[in-house]
C-alpha cells in the first residue's frame, strides 16, 4: 500500500519499531493492518547518486558487490525464483524495502561495474517496478545506514536467507 494512496479507516498501524520486532518473532499483524515504511513511501534521491543507479561497491570481507545510487548494499531474497515476480510482500516488504523506480523513470541506471545487460525490473503487485540483477529483485536493509555495511549478509529472516549479489550477478553465500 502506498501511503499517497491515503490509509484505511480502522485499520491498524504499525511503525518501523514494531516491524524490527516482527523480525525476532514477536509480534502478529492481522492481515489488510497499513504499515508506514522506512522512508514514509517515498524513495530519496542521493547525493552519490541516483536512487535508481546500481553500481558495485566494496563491502570487507565480501569484495565487489551491488549497490544503490547512494552507495548502499542492495540483496536478493533466496526464496524468491528468479526471472520471476518478488515473493516479498507485506511485513517483508517493509522490513526488505524492494529497490523500486522512482515514479516516471523508465530504467534503472547501470552505474560502475555493473553489467547492463542483466540489469532489468519487474512489476510488484503495488504497481511499483522492482529493479533486477540477472533476474533477481533487489532489496535493501534499513540496519544498512552507510556504505562497506552488509548487516543483512545471510540472514535468515521472513521465510528465507538474504544475500549480497555480486557484479555476475550471482548470491554471495557466505555468512
Amino acid at each position: 500500500m502506498r501511503p499517497s494512496s491515503g490509509w484505511r479507516s480502522g485499520a491498524p498501524i504499525i511503525g518501523v519499531g514494531m516491524v524490527f520486532a516482527c523480525l525476532l518473532g514477536a509480534c502478529s499483524v492481522a492481515p489488510g493492518a497499513a504499515v508506514r515504511t522506512p522512508y514514509g513511501g517515498a524513495k530519496p534521491s542521493f547525493e552519490n547518486g541516483p536512487a535508481d543507479e546500481i553500481k558495485i561497491g566494496n563491502v570487507s570481507g565480501l569484495g565487489g558487490v551491488l549497490v544503490d545510487g547512494k552507495g548502499l548494499t542492495v540483496y536478493q531474497f533466496a526464496t524468491d525464483t528468479q526471472g520471476a515476480p518478488s515473493k516479498c510482500a507485506g511485513l517483508c516488504a517493509v522490513a526488505w524495502p524492494p529497490l523500486t523506480l522512482p515514479p516516471g523513470t523508465e530504467a534503472p541506471i547501470a552505474g560502475p561495474g555493473i553489467k547492463s545487460g542483466l540489469l532489468g525490473t519487474e512489476p510488484r503487485a503495488d504497481g511499483s517496478v522492482q529493479i533486477t540483477y540477472n533476474g533477481w529483485p533487489l532489496y535493501t536493509w534499513p540496519k544498512d545506514t552507510a556504505p562497506g555495511q552488509a548487516t543483512g549478509q545471510g540472514l535468515t529472516n521472513l521465510g528465507g536467507r538474504w544475500w549480497v549479489i555480486n557484479a555476475a550477478g550471482d548470491g554471495v553465500h557466505t555468512p
